[in-house]
């Protein structure tokens, strides 16, 4: 008999005590849990709009962990990674549960560029562009829709601003969920503060800072990868601070399980507070694809 036929018999033998449980579930199944979701597989939602409409908030998605551990990640792949702003600890071992355990939060990008490419944007008919060691990048997985500032009571700023197209109503919006109440009362906030409640698409996005993020001129040392969303005028990405160290990378997206226009972490809440609303703000359309 293998030792983990032995292992095995001995887990399941008979009239084991609660405490006995307690402490095998402790020390086996929990570390055994911890190891598969960090190495093996991970179930993400989206928080945010930076990969709209690629990925929209609410969405499910299934990351391979595993394959990244061996082949790096190629152009073109929506990874995971660690917050890269985050600061992590000078301790080795708080840095270590920070890494695993809690610490920074999950990103969500596509890869553009990888170790040793040049990386270029500028502006070209007033558009911003991307140059791939010095060839221009089709990207026809960018967002070609404008974003409009939708009212969220309670939220803070209490906006968020969402993919829209312009050719169909508020209520039959393909994305999100709109009316235009909250469209209105979302623009007149912006506007007693001089900003746009519609961002429109192929415009140069600017900083805080007056600087123009899409013009840059980088090349990408060995371990480093330049990463963007699909969503450029609604995504913190390598525009804004520099390449991503492939330390942080943890895995890549490949299914998309399931779509409900919500930001409710726990949709079984969203479910209870709102029983009939809820099915509504389901993508139907949307659910099991694998991403590209």
């Amino acid at each position: 008999m293998s030792m983990i036929q032995k292992t095995w018999k001995w887990f399941r033998r008979p009239n084991k005590s609660t405490f006995a449980q307690y402490v095998e579930t402790f020390l086996i199944i929990l570390p055994l849990a911890f190891v598969i979701r960090t190495y093996f597989y991970g179930l993400y939602q989206v928080p945010t709009g930076s990969m709209e409409t690629t990925m929209l908030v609410g969405e499910r998605f299934f990351a391979d962990k595993f394959t990244v551990l061996f082949w790096p990640p190629k152009r073109g792949d929506i990874i995971s990674f660690n917050d890269p702003v985050f600061e992590y600890s000078d301790n080795k071992y708080k840095r270590l549960f920070e890494q695993y355990v809690w610490g920074p939060s999950n990103w969500t990008k596509r890869v553009i560029g990888i170790p040793g490419d040049h990386i270029k944007g500028i502006i070209e008919d007033g558009k911003p562009v991307i140059y791939l060691n010095d060839e221009k990048l089709d990207e026809p997985y960018v967002n070609k829709h404008p974003l409009i500032a939708v009212y969220k009571e309670g939220k803070m700023p209490p906006f968020e601003f969402r993919s829209w197209d312009k050719l169909v109503d508020f209520e039959d919006q393909p994305f999100y969920k709109m009316d235009s109440i909250n469209v209105k009362k979302a623009a007149r906030l912006l506007n007693q503060f001089g900003q746009e409640a519609i961002r429109y698409p192929g415009v140069p996005e600017v900083n805080g800072y007056g600087r123009n993020v899409d013009e840059y001129d980088v090349y990408l040392g060995p371990t480093q990868y330049w990463v963007m969303g699909d969503n450029r005028r609604a995504s913190n990405d390598s525009r804004f601070w520099g390449p991503l160290d492939s330390e942080h990378i943890h895995g890549k997206i490949v299914w998309r399980i399931i779509s409900v226009d919500s930001s409710d972490p726990w949709l079984v809440f969203d479910i209870l507070q709102h029983p009939i609303e809820f099915w509504s703000r389901v993508r139907w359309n949307r659910f099991f694809q694998r991403m590209q």
